[in-house]
Formats: C-alpha cells, sequence, structure tokens
C-alpha cells in the first residue's frame, strides 16, 4: 500500500479517482486532462505552449528514459499542467541526456503522478470526453487521504469542479511572447530577402527555425500586436502559430487576420492559428469529444490523396464542408472560395484549409513536429513558394 507521504491521486470531475505515486513536484495542480500517443518527444509535449492549463496522460507506458536534455525543448518552460505516466524511468540512459526528467519536473513545479494505469484512463477519456482534472499529493492531500473515505473523495471532486471549463478560455495571453524578437535567416539557408511576421499565439520554436532554414527573417511578435503594427514591419508574409485556448474568444486576433487578408498580404496559419483562419473567413469552431494529441494521426490531402502521418495537439476544430470549394460566408463572400485541403482519416475532421481566391491556407496539424514526423514539412516550401508569386495574380493563389 502507497504510503501518505508516497500516495497521490488523479481526480476528475466525474467522480472517478485513479491512485498511484507522487512524481515530480508535490501538490496540488488543476486542468483539462487529455491523452497524448506519442511514442517519443516527450519533452517536446512537456515543453510545447499549446498544453498549457492541460494535465497530459501519455499512452506510452514507459516515459523518461533518454531524461532531459538542452536541445529539445518547444520554449523556454514545460507547460503541462500535470504529467501522468505508468512506468517512469528510474534513470535516464541516453548519450544527449544532461538530466533526469523527474529532477526537471521538480525544478519546475510541476506536479505529476506515476504507476497510474494509464490504459484505463486513456479509454475513460474515449469514452466520456476529455475532462477537468486534478492531481493531489503531497500537503495537497487531505488527512486520511490513503483510506479514500467518502468525505475526501468528495472534496477532492468539488476542488476539480470548481475550475473553469476549457470552452470559453483565452490562454494566448499567457504563452506569447511580451515583445518582438527577430529569428534571421540561416546562415546556410537560401538567401530570399524574404520577410514573415509570426504572430505569437503559443508559437513552438520549431516553427521560426523552419522559415529560417529557408532564408527567411522571421519576426515573432506578441498576440496583441495590431494590424497596423503588423504592416509596419512591411512583411511579405504573415503566419499565425498554435497556442491554447478556445479559438471564439480570440476576436482581436480574428480582426488582425482579417485586416491582413484585406491586404493581400500571403497568410499561413497553424493549429490554433488555422481555427482563427477559419473563423475569419466566416466559419465557426466546435470542441471535439477528447481531442487529438500525438504524433501518429493520419491526414489525407483532399487534391493528391497523399496520406501523411502527421503530429497533433488540439481539442477544437473548424465546421467547413468538406468537399466542393464553398464560398467562405463572411461578408457575403468577401474573401471569395475556400476549400477544405486535409482531413484526420480517422475521425474525417477537418485538417486544412485552402482559399483558392487570395493568397492564404493553413493546417490544424503540425508540420513543424520537431520530434517528428516530418511529412509534412514541405507546406513550408509551398508558403515561401507563395511569397515568391505575385499577390495580384489570379485565382487559386495558395496553390502555387
Amino acid at each position: 500500500m502507497t504510503t501518505h507521504d508516497d500516495l497521490a491521486l488523479l481526480v476528475l470531475e466525474d467522480g472517478r479517482i485513479f491512485r498511484g505515486r507522487a512524481w515530480g513536484a508535490r501538490g496540488r495542480t488543476l486542468g483539462e486532462v487529455v491523452f497524448a500517443t506519442s511514442m517519443t518527444g516527450y519533452q517536446e509535449t512537456l515543453t510545447d505552449p499549446s498544453y498549457h492549463q492541460q494535465i497530459v496522460v501519455m499512452t506510452s507506458p514507459h516515459i523518461g528514459n533518454t531524461g532531459v536534455n538542452s536541445e529539445d525543448s518547444e520554449s523556454s518552460q514545460i507547460w503541462v499542467a500535470g504529467f501522468v505516466v505508468r512506468d517512469p524511468a528510474r534513470r535516464a540512459s541516453n548519450w544527449r541526456a544532461s538530466g533526469e526528467l523527474e529532477e526537471e519536473l521538480i525544478r519546475q513545479d510541476i506536479v505529476g503522478i506515476a504507476d497510474v494505469d494509464t490504459r484505463a484512463i486513456t479509454r475513460h477519456i474515449r469514452s466520456h470526453g476529455a475532462m477537468r482534472g486534478g492531481i493531489f499529493s503531497g500537503t495537497a492531500l487531505p488527512a486520511g487521504a490513503e483510506y479514500m473515505s467518502e468525505y475526501v473523495c468528495e472534496s477532492l471532486v468539488r476542488i476539480v469542479q470548481d475550475q473553469p471549463h476549457m470552452a470559453g478560455s483565452s490562454l494566448s495571453q499567457a504563452v506569447s511572447t511580451s515583445h518582438t524578437y527577430v529569428v534571421p535567416a540561416a546562415e546556410d539557408g537560401a538567401d530570399n530577402h524574404k520577410r514573415v511576421v509570426a504572430v505569437d499565439l503559443g508559437i513552438k520554436s520549431r516553427t521560426p527555425e523552419q522559415l529560417a532554414a529557408r532564408g527567411v527573417d522571421v519576426y515573432v511578435v506578441p498576440q496583441d500586436i495590431t494590424a497596423g503594427e503588423i504592416l509596419e514591419l512591411e512583411p511579405d508574409g504573415v503566419f499565425f502559430s498554435n497556442g491554447p485556448g478556445d479559438p471564439s474568444t480570440a476576436e482581436h486576433q480574428i480582426g488582425v487576420l482579417r485586416a491582413i487578408l484585406d491586404q493581400g498580404i500571403p497568410f499561413f496559419g497553424i493549429c490554433f492559428g488555422h481555427q482563427l483562419f477559419g473563423r475569419a473567413l466566416g466559419f465557426g469552431t466546435y470542441k471535439l469529444e477528447f481531442g487529438h494529441r500525438g504524433v501518429n494521426q493520419p491526414v489525407r490531402d483532399e487534391r493528391s490523396g497523399r496520406v501523411e502521418i502527421t503530429s497533433h495537439n488540439h481539442g477544437f476544430a473548424v465546421d467547413v464542408p468538406v468537399g466542393e470549394p464553398v464560398v467562405a460566408p463572411f461578408d457575403k463572400g468577401r474573401y471569395g472560395r475556400v476549400e477544405v485541403s486535409h482531413i484526420d482519416l480517422n475521425d474525417r475532421v477537418v485538417e486544412g484549409l485552402r482559399a483558392l481566391d487570395i493568397p492564404a491556407f493553413s493546417v490544424q496539424f503540425h508540420p513543424e513536429a520537431a520530434a517528428g514526423p516530418h511529412d509534412g514539412e514541405h507546406l513550408f516550401d509551398q508558403f515561401l513558394s507563395m511569397l515568391s508569386h505575385d499577390k495580384e495574380d489570379g485565382s487559386d493563389a495558395s496553390a502555387h
């Protein structure tokens, strides 16, 4: 039996409680409980800002065997609210490791739980949907918690139920940069003399690196930037990044995006940026039952029929008809025709949009995926080609 000092409880809002061992920092953490199906790349997962205010359950049972290093992080800190694993490695065994995973969790005050049945947790979420939850250990546990009395269980469930829902949450301000910085074109990249403004809604470091490797100077700007401030930078293209939260709350960023589209400046959006593109065009968004998270999601390009294995991290999706192109509904079709460019083969969720009359496109998945797979990296080449294309050219601009 786990002693009180080592005990940790994962508590879900529907009253289900999983008992495990305290791992990482001790204390209390709250968030939306989701599962990630990646077998590799846990450091990239932990440091992805899109996981802000989410407790991540790893379906792969053995986590931590490669430790942590100074090269694989996607941002300057761990962003997950909590971390749930089945069988953590007792020690790292990798030539690149500079530290142990649990030590890093403790250093950054990330509460975790181990020795729990992650398969049972995942099946529960798949059956009932992503839900609010909390991890409790150490002094955050009430006296007598090891006996799981009705009073203890009810009190912890009430704490979990009192936290906000992810739907309706505006979170980009918490994860965005506070100042503009530049990722210069790589010295060994092509000399394209192009400038892209990347709006940081929770951007991962791999994204500007992909553009810089192609000879582009990337100006990463805060999420509250105005359209006028973007235009002052004289960009050849504008990029909207991934990020956490409900896209329906991002009215400011949607207004900025429409102003960019009105100027005919080429646009590329990933993940949250894709959702904002959809809303800017006049389509709706909705919350998925349990979302897509992992690096093994099959997505089909609707034009070529090619299937790519892609990295995902999203709990919302854009509601657009799949099939023939449709006129974007905003302002009586101001932005012309749009087609669904990619769909997820598991559930037919829309995974990409392509504007046919303006130079703009987006994808829900992550072509920049640092931990892999890299099937979608060609989309950065597509964006680069769009930057070089005459903005005044005719229809189907995004196909170039």
